[in-house]
């Protein structure tokens, strides 16, 4: 079993790489997906290396379930959007339209919250609410070299950790191609950056992580808490978007508005370079996913602590980070 992961992953390096590669050098050649003379097909890589890795891996462990493929088929979709975006803006519009649509795919083929004694349009309408969330919460929280891929990278280990706890094989291999697909680019997108991941990477890793989550099994009746485990996990994302509001919500400004305000933003203003503003934010990552992993395993007692943990780091770099003036 161990031979079959390292070969999901070298298979995912070299495809990361190839792909990455080629259309870093197609987008140079006939000029189009540049922003400030950089392509912008670091997701463009990442989708396709991610789906043709997961394919292998089902190759390797016996084939596809109906989940599986919803979760393909529907990320797919998100990565197109995310071209078409990278290359003519859409408006919020549309935006929020085809990820609407692209959710709808999910529950079609049965991908949605399944918590007890809420019933069924309950679980739906919750679905839709943390799969638009996390994915513009992970489009948010692209806005300098590498935060993005290295934060998609360790909450997919998380979620791997999680999936292999519970025996889910399947999950878990989508969780280590969508990990390697993050890796290849984030070696491109390593400050200084030689490719960005555009809205193309940040749309599909958001919708892809959401969906990944929402089809790993956490709590036993016995210990609800475990429940919470995918909010950790994605901690930094939420957390990221949060502050951002609060920050524009404070200022009287509107939240959709784009603004200089974001907490990797106010890192470099107040003097941190981009790699120690990056390593900041994979750090804190670190931090929510280990905690969600944790949290996945842990008793009542030993979860809420966790818990309380993760929301005092909050209100500390809140407090801290919150403090550092912007430009308006």
């Amino acid at each position: 079993m161990l031979i079959n992961y390292l070969l999901i992953v070298l298979t995912g390096l070299l495809f990361g790489k190839l792909f990455i590669s080629l259309s870093k050098k197609f987008a140079l050649r006939y000029n189009i997906l540049i922003s400030q003379g950089t392509p912008l097909v670091g997701g463009f890589g990442m989708g396709l290396s991610f789906v043709l890795v997961s394919l292998f891996g089902f190759f390797l462990y016996g084939g596809l379930s109906r989940e599986i493929v919803g979760i393909i088929i529907a990320s797919s979709i998100m990565l197109i959007l995310g071209i078409i975006d990278d290359w003519r803006e859409l408006s919020i519009s549309a935006k929020f339209f085809i990820q609407i649509i692209a959710t709808f795919l999910l529950i079609i083929f049965g991908i949605k919250t399944q918590i007890a004694y809420i019933g069924n349009l309950l679980n739906v309408v919750i679905t839709f609410i943390w799969v638009l969330a996390i994915t513009n919460a992970f489009n948010h929280l692209d806005v300098i070299d590498g935060v993005a891929a290295g934060c998609a990278m360790i909450i997919s280990c998380a979620f791997f950790t999680v999936a292999l706890l519970n025996g889910d094989i399947k999950i878990a291999i989508l969780c280590l191609a969508l990990a390697v697909a993050s890796l290849s680019c984030l070696i491109h997108n390593f400050p200084p950056a030689k490719i960005y991941m555009g809205n193309s990477g940040s749309h599909f890793v958001g919708f892809t992580l959401a969906a990944i989550a929402l089809s790993i099994s956490y709590a036993p009746l016995e210990r609800k808490i475990a429940l919470l485990s995918p909010l950790l996990i994605l901690g930094l994302p939420i957390f990221d978007t949060a502050f951002l509001i609060l920050m524009r919500l404070i200022k009287s400004r509107s939240i959709f508005k784009k603004s200089n305000d974001h907490l990797v933003l106010r890192l470099l203003r107040r003097g941190y370079s981009k790699k120690k503003a990056l390593l900041f934010m994979i750090v804190l990552s670190l931090f929510f996913s280990l905690s969600g992993v944790i949290l996945s395993q842990a008793s009542s007692t030993t979860g809420a602590i966790i818990i309380v943990l993760a929301g005092v780091v909050s209100l500390l770099v809140t407090e801290r980070i919150g403090r550092v003036p912007v430009n308006d």
